[in-house]
């Protein structure tokens, strides 16, 4: 219809006759009067596709879902829909009235249709693996829309193990492999409409539980600590039940539970937790469970081992009780041993036989150690053990043996002596169980039945004292012991004698003479057992004097050298000597004349060190250092012969003995003085080398004759100016060896060249 500029019309904006819009969405329609006075339209209004009127929004109200408003200061009225339904589809009118005998229509036509709306699309979902699976996507349009699937940009094709349904992707015998980003694309052709769903689909795989063992030992009073493994996707969490109690372990005391790691703790283990015990490994896709049984260990306890006392020869029944779970075995040793008696006869000793009774319900074991035929070496400690798989338990006993007196620790004991009427004690003391009673008896007879004042008896515990005061001679005699208890007697003699001066002397001869000084050996005379000699005695004098009152004296303890010291040079002199034991000294006796020589140079010092190896009788001796490079040398000081020692002189080279002839290396030999002091140290040796030592003394007279010795030091590397290791042995060590250091400075190795050279040139003379 074709309207003039100024004919009245209205006008519905916008301007198309259709409009075509999804359910769901808003709509604003507007109907305009186009007319030369819009003060004369009256009863503008919207009819629906039913022709009712509809209504403008009521006031103070929710907004329905199609109302009309005023708007343009009145001059326009829209027609809102807040959410198109399908059922308002259909033809809408707008009518006015212009200068009221004028009516006015328009008319527009609404469409609706249903865009593509994912109905049963989850973006997440977690296939459990294993299974035939829909990959859901449900699509809702109208008209109908198409689906069709991608993964990683590329379109899946229903073959195989996929296949597209109207709900979704089928998935059959879904793997962990199938994990992943998969598109469901929806296409409305008629309208155009294109929407991509992205669905991340994760395979779940239930959790498995590693196996448990089906009992675990857990000990009473200690901790205890458990670990359940299982796998699954997504990683499981991991609970603990009580299965006796159906109790979650996480919620009872001393019980804790790592739900992640599945550790179960018990702080302090108690009899109560005796049960099965289940770990659950739960995820999205499942559970799974495992039990095993806590078998809760009772630590051994012995309740019982009495201390036990038998007579010699008879049988000893030694009993252990002990209690544990599971009930414990018993064995027996002598304490402080390490071997334990084995259940039933014993192999090292047939008297001895270990039994044993278990009764496991109870959770006690009886355990009997019988000893036949029992000795005095019996007696002693025991020790009880039991033990089971929670531990180990320990308590000693004792068996006492009785048995008749003995004195077996007298019968060596020398006789007694006195003298001059001295009181002597004759002690006496029983070993027995139980104890002895003593009696002393005189020519047999009871001594408490003489009343004899100079035999006194004092007891004193188990030992008994005779105080015996010789007032004549009839006391030295044989005195008897007699010792009594329940199980029998025993008789030890016990002997008093008179003690007497030593006899004297018998020998004395000179053995290191010097011009001051004599060292004598001195033989003892013959004495009784239990009277030894205390000292020996000496007095000497110039031979000249007469008079043995005025002599010099001195006295040594039997263990000491007898030196006599303070001498004059070039004199001559008597000695006599004598012994000294308790009641006093001997006679004097062994005589000996001995003159002092001249004043010299002294003695040749005694080097302290033990030989290894002599070749020849006239060879010097062999000694070793333990040490590559450096050996502390260390002798005796030697007689000085009247005049102080002041120093000593060491000298020591290195060499080689060819054809039983000792050849030193001159350039390399040290000397030196030492202050008067009885070892040196001797540094920057060779390794694995012979050194010949000369150590001489000296006075103000002059130098000792010198003391010599070999030394070798030990294998191994030496740090010192030579820079090299030589290995020098006298003849018959096999020469030179080859494994000479070169690695030293160009002085180093010509020297070498030179010694070897040296040596050489002994060799095959």
């Amino acid at each position: 219809m074709v309207h003039s500029q100024n004919q009245p019309r209205l006008k519905i904006l916008p301007a198309s006759s259709v409009q075509r819009k999804p359910v769901g969405h808003s709509l604003l329609l507007t109907c305009r009067p186009e007319v030369p006075d819009t003060n004369l339209i009256s009863d503008l209004r919207w009819n629906d596709n039913r022709n009712m009127t509809i209504l403008p929004k009521p006031a103070g109200q929710s907004s329905p879902l199609i109302y009309t408003e005023s708007i343009a200061g009145g001059t326009a009225l829209a027609l809102i829909f807040n959410s198109l339904q399908e059922s308002m589809a259909g033809t809408y009118f707008c009518a006015a009235s212009y200068s009221v005998t004028e009516k006015l229509n328009a008319a527009v036509v609404v469409e609706t249709y249903v865009a593509i709306t994912w109905k049963d699309a989850p973006t997440d979902q977690r296939p459990l693996m294993g299974t035939d699976y829909i990959v859901r996507c449900e699509v809702t349009a109208n008209p109908p829309a198409t689906v069709d699937w991608l993964r990683n940009g590329d379109q899946i094709k229903s073959s195989g193990r996929y296949v597209i349904e109207n709900r979704g992707l089928l998935i059959k015998n879904i793997t962990e492999a199938d994990d992943g980003v998969y598109t469901c694309r929806a296409a409305v052709m008629a309208t155009g409409e294109l929407k991509n769903r992205e669905i991340r689909v994760e395979v779940q795989i239930m959790p498995q539980v590693q196996r448990l063992p089906l009992v675990m030992d857990a000990v009473e009073g200690q901790s205890f600590s458990v670990m359940c493994n299982a796998t699954g996707k997504p990683v499981p969490e991991f609970q603990w039940i009580k299965k006796g109690t159906q109790q979650n372990a996480a919620d009872l005391d001393r019980f804790s539970v790592n739900s992640i790691t599945g550790q179960l703790d018990i702080s302090t283990v108690e009899q109560q937790d005796h049960d099965n015990y289940a770990c659950i490994a739960r995820n999205p896709a499942g559970q799974s469970d495992s039990v095993m049984k806590l078998n809760v260990l009772i630590r051994p306890k012995i309740i019982e081992f009495i201390n036990i006392t038998v007579s010699e020869n008879e049988e000893a029944v030694f009993v252990c009780k002990a209690f544990g779970r599971p009930a414990p075995e018993i064995t027996f040793r002598r304490y402080g041993t390490v071997e334990e008696y084995s259940i039933g006869l014993q192999v090292s000793d047939d008297r001895i036989i270990l039994e044993q009774s278990t009764d496991d319900e109870k959770g006690e074991t009886v355990g009997t150690l019988r000893i036949s035929k029992l000795a005095t070496t019996d007696d002693g400690l025991y020790e009880c053990i039991a033990r089971n798989r929670g531990d180990v338990a320990f308590k000693v006993g004792h068996i006492t043996v009785e048995y008749r007196p003995i004195f077996d620790h007298l019968k060596a004991l020398p006789p007694v002596y006195t003298w001059e009427e001295r009181p002597a004690n004759l002690s006496c003391f029983a070993q027995a169980i139980p104890n002895a009673t003593i009696e002393w008896r005189f020519n047999d007879r009871r001594i408490q039945d003489l009343y004899d004042q100079n035999l006194h008896i004092e007891t004193e515990g188990l030992r008994s004292d005779l105080i015996i005061t010789p007032r004549d001679r009839r006391y030295y005699t044989a005195y008897k012991c007699v010792a009594n208890n329940r199980l029998g007697s025993a008789e030890h003699i016990m002997e008093l004698r008179e003690a007497r001066i030593p006899e004297m002397v018998p020998q004395a001869k000179p053995r290191i003479v010097s011009a001051t000084s004599i060292t004598f050996d001195i033989m003892a005379p013959p004495v009784e057992p239990g009277l030894p000699l205390t000292a020996f005695s000496v007095q000497w004098k110039e031979q000249f004097q007469n008079d043995w009152n005025f002599a010099l004296n001195r006295t040594w303890s039997p263990d000491s050298p007898y030196i006599v010291e303070g001498l004059r040079p070039q004199t001559a002199y008597s000695f006599r000597f004598a012994a000294r034991n308790v009641v006093g000294l001997s006679q004097w006796g062994a005589y000996v004349d001995q003159s002092t020589p001249r004043r010299s140079e002294p003695e040749t010092p005694r080097i302290l060190h033990t030989p290894i190896q002599d070749e020849e009788e006239d060879s010097d001796p062999i000694v070793t250092s333990p040490y590559a490079d450096h050996f502390d040398m260390r002798w005796s000081i030697p007689v000085d012969n009247g005049e102080p020692i002041d120093m000593y002189r060491i000298k020591y080279c290195p060499g080689t003995k060819v054809n039983g002839y000792w050849t030193e290396m001159e350039e390399h030999c040290i000397e030196q003085d030492i202050a008067r002091m009885t070892n040196y140290e001797m540094r920057s040796l060779q390794a694995d080398t012979y050194y010949r030592i000369e150590l001489m003394a000296h006075n103000a007279i002059g130098f000792s004759k010198p003391a010599h010795v070999l030394m070798k030091t030990a294998r191994g590397e030496s740090d010192h100016s030579l820079g090299t290791t030589y290995d020098v042995y006298p003849a018959g060590f096999g020469g030179f060896s080859s494994a000479s250091t070169l690695a030293g400075s160009p002085t180093d190795v010509i020297l070498l060249l030179l010694t070897v050279s040296f040596v050489c040139r002994f060799v095959f003379v």
